[in-house]
């Protein structure tokens, strides 16, 4: 009888602790399937809950709400398209779906402008000045110095 009453507590006790996080009562969104593409093909999708792939290509989602869908392809401009989720009875849909991205070309990157550079001729160089001519020497015999001979 001890055994029993024993395994009874430890059931009761395990059950509990299940209980306590109460997720048995939340339900789990059902898995629905998105096709995603875009024009050109060959982007990476890549949806704001997780899951993504290289276009055309369909992933699994399971969300009750909505979320993004982002398109990037080298030379091209990145795209975000929004994905609403509608509740119908007994069912999830996801609109769009499929969600066809169109992918616009980047802008070329301009170059960046180059000074030209310009030869130029070398100025000439300033005009030396010109020499000044010995002063004249006093005439007769008023110079200090003796005659040259």
């Amino acid at each position: 009888m001890r055994v029993l009453v024993i395994v009874a507590a430890g059931l009761s006790l395990a059950g509990c602790s299940s209980m306590s996080s109460m997720d048995i009562f939340k339900t789990t969104p059902p898995e629905v399937t998105l096709q995603l593409d875009s024009v050109p093909p060959g982007a990476d999708a890549v949806t704001s809950v997780g899951p993504g792939c290289k276009t055309p290509c369909e992933v699994k989602v399971a969300t009750k709400e909505s979320f993004t869908v982002t398109y990037s392809l080298p030379k091209y401009q990145p795209q975000t398209l929004p994905v609403t989720v509608v509740t119908q009875p007994g069912e999830v849909v996801l609109d769009p779906n499929p969600a066809v991205a169109e992918l616009v070309l980047a802008a070329p990157a301009k170059p960046a402008k180059r000074k030209r550079h310009v030869a130029r001729a070398a100025k000439p160089a300033p005009a030396a000045a010109p020499a000044q001519a010995p002063a004249a020497a006093p005439a007769g015999d008023a110079s200090p110095f003796p005659p040259v001979r």
